[in-house]
């Protein structure tokens, strides 16, 4: 059975995150000032995860944005009390550089969260996340990501943010046990020679099926596509049918019963429909606070790439950046 890097930084997840959260020294955003959030990818699905807990732990009161730093580095206005925070792992990317220079020219605070082997990332603070992937397919970067920006979302809410600040202290402990979980190897009879891949969620599970999608192009080299429950009930029907597969992610909050009514109508639909949760669920992860789950969802859906690649023969480490033609084509864009 081929073993990829990628199983190896998916299993790296618990010491980074830990190491993360106990040696992170962050500063204090001013609530009182515009907050921005920017990245790419991954980094931007990070990036929405820590504008979601600010609105959700401030009780709406601070709504903070979460932008692709490439339209953010190109146009819209910054102003000299915008808070920019940049999120970029290997720090060589030409917009989240070209950002920060523009909020120089106007006198912006920056600060970027970038891996530790990122030269000159760019900001006025750097917050340091973990060592260069060895595998294309991010994974623990994300997470220790999410690390860094839990830390500075709770400092700079203050008293607000000091019960997720000692949530987030559980957080090592939650990705243990879901990493203890047997891999995902049964459930793939139930996805071969289905595609697309849709993945669906509510609230904040909404933002890890994104990054799970991306994992699934990048890593089994198998078009997925998420979207919110609701959207997923409204006009997106039509495109259902019976090739495709579905993860819901089954909330432990309220929804009003849609995720329920959405596995109802895939299931008439015939598409195969797996869940991903707490509990006896075919993709489980370790209960842990609603906020934190984007932390143990993700890994589930991490180690079912590495599944199906293994079954189909891609490769997470490469994405195909390493066969002709994307060898050539992809390396005549500059990222």
């Amino acid at each position: 059975m081929k073993h990829f890097a990628f199983d190896d930084q998916i299993a790296s997840q618990y010491d980074a995150v830990a190491k993360v959260l106990k040696t992170i020294d962050v500063p204090a955003l001013d609530p009182t000032r515009p907050v921005i959030f920017a990245g790419i990818g991954t980094s931007l699905h990070a990036c929405k995860v820590a504008a979601y807990w600010v609105s959700e732990l401030s009780g709406g009161r601070l709504r903070p944005a979460a932008v692709e730093t490439h339209d953010y580095a190109l146009r819209g206005e910054i102003r000299s009390e915008d808070q920019i925070v940049v999120v970029s792992h290997r720090g060589t990317k030409r917009f989240p550089h070209h950002l920060f220079e523009r909020a120089k020219k106007v006198g912006a605070t920056t600060i970027a969260v970038a891996g530790e082997g990122a030269e000159n990332p760019g900001g006025d603070v750097v917050l340091r996340t973990c060592a260069d992937e060895r595998a294309s397919t991010h994974t623990v970067s994300y997470l220790t990501a999410l690390a860094v920006l839990g830390r500075l979302v709770a400092k700079m809410l203050g008293s607000q943010g000091i019960a997720f600040d000692n949530q987030l202290d559980k957080v090592p402990t939650a990705i243990k046990e879901t990493l203890s979980k047997p891999a995902p190897v049964d459930i793939l009879p139930r996805l071969i020679n289905r595609e697309p891949l849709f993945l669906t969620g509510f609230g904040i599970d909404e933002l890890s099926v994104l990054e799970a999608a991306l994992k699934i192009k990048e890593g089994a080299y198998l078009w997925a596509e998420s979207m919110s429950v609701e959207l997923a009930l409204h006009g997106t029907p039509a495109v259902f049918e019976a090739r495709m597969a579905a993860i819901t992610a089954i909330p432990n909050v309220d929804d009003g019963g849609r995720t329920e009514a959405l596995r109802i109508l895939l299931k008439e639909l015939g598409v195969e429909v797996l869940t991903l949760g707490e509990g006896d669920c075919d993709l489980p992860f370790a209960s842990v606070d609603y906020l934190l789950r984007p932390f143990v969802s993700i890994i589930p859906l991490q180690r079912l790439v590495a599944e199906l690649a293994r079954r189909r023969g891609s490769n997470p480490d490469t994405t195909r950046e390493d066969v002709e033609p994307w060898a050539s084509a992809t390396s005549r864009v500059r990222l």
